[in-house]
C-alpha cells in the first residue's frame, strides 16, 4: 500500500469510528485524506473498495488481539487472554465490527481476500481454544469449542450494542463476559479430563 492509500485508509477509518457507515462519503473521506475524490476512485474504486479495507482492517485486529501464543504457554490462560482482548477489540473497533459480523446485503459484499481473512480469524480461534482439547482431538471438536467461546462472546458485543443494554447495567459487560467465558473454559476443561477428549 502507498503512502496516497495509506493515506485515505486512515482517513476512512477515523471517519468510521467516528460515524459508522454513514460517515463514509467518498467527498468526506477525500477531504480528510486531503486528495481529489478521484484519488478514492483510482486507489479503492470508490466506497466499496473503502468498506473492504474496513472489513480487512476490522478482522486483522480480531486477529492480532487472538495472538496470545506468545503471552502465555497455559491453555486456560491462552483463551481467558485472547478473550479478554477480542472484547477489548470489539469495544475499540465497534463500527468495524458491525461491518464484519453484521448482516451483509447488496450495499456490500466482502472481497475474495476479506473472506479468506474472516477464514483466517476463525482459523486462530479455532487454535487458540482448540488448545483447551487433548492433543489428538479431531479437527471438529476443536472446531466446535471455538465456535462454542465466540458465539458466547460476539453474544455480549451484540447485547451490549442492543437496546437490551438500556434494560440490564451494561457498565461492566466485559467482566460479566470474561465471568461467563470462564466457566465455559473451565466446563470444557473439566469434560476433557472426564472422558479424554472431546
Amino acid at each position: 500500500m502507498n503512502e496516497s492509500q495509506s493515506n485515505i485508509l486512515k482517513a476512512a477509518s477515523e471517519l468510521f469510528l467516528q460515524g459508522g457507515t454513514a460517515a463514509l462519503s467518498v467527498r468526506a473521506i477525500a477531504a480528510r485524506a486531503g486528495v481529489s475524490t478521484i484519488g478514492i476512485y483510482s486507489h479503492f474504486q470508490g466506497k466499496q473498495g473503502i468498506l473492504d479495507a474496513l472489513y480487512i482492517e476490522g478482522f486483522s485486529a480480531v486477529i492480532d488481539a487472538l495472538a496470545v501464543d506468545d503471552l502465555t504457554a497455559d491453555p486456560r490462560e491462552r483463551v481467558l487472554l485472547a478473550s479478554r482482548r477480542y472484547l477489548d477489540t470489539a469495544e475499540t473497533f465497534e463500527p468495524h465490527y458491525g461491518l464484519i459480523f453484521g448482516k451483509l446485503d447488496d450495499s456490500y459484499q466482502p472481497s475474495a481476500e476479506a473472506r479468506t481473512l474472516a477464514a483466517a480469524g476463525f482459523e486462530r480461534l479455532t487454535q487458540v481454544v482448540g488448545g483447551l482439547l487433548a492433543a489428538d482431538a479431531p479437527a471438529s471438536a476443536r472446531r466446535n469449542v471455538a465456535l462454542q467461546v465466540w458465539a458466547l462472546i460476539h453474544g455480549f458485543v451484540g447485547l451490549k450494542n442492543h437496546a437490551v443494554g438500556e434494560l440490564v447495567d451494561m457498565r461492566c459487560w466485559k467482566e460479566r463476559a470474561m465471568e461467563a467465558v470462564e466457566i465455559l473454559v473451565d466446563g470444557i476443561i473439566k469434560r476433557v479430563e472426564g472422558q479424554g477428549a472431546v
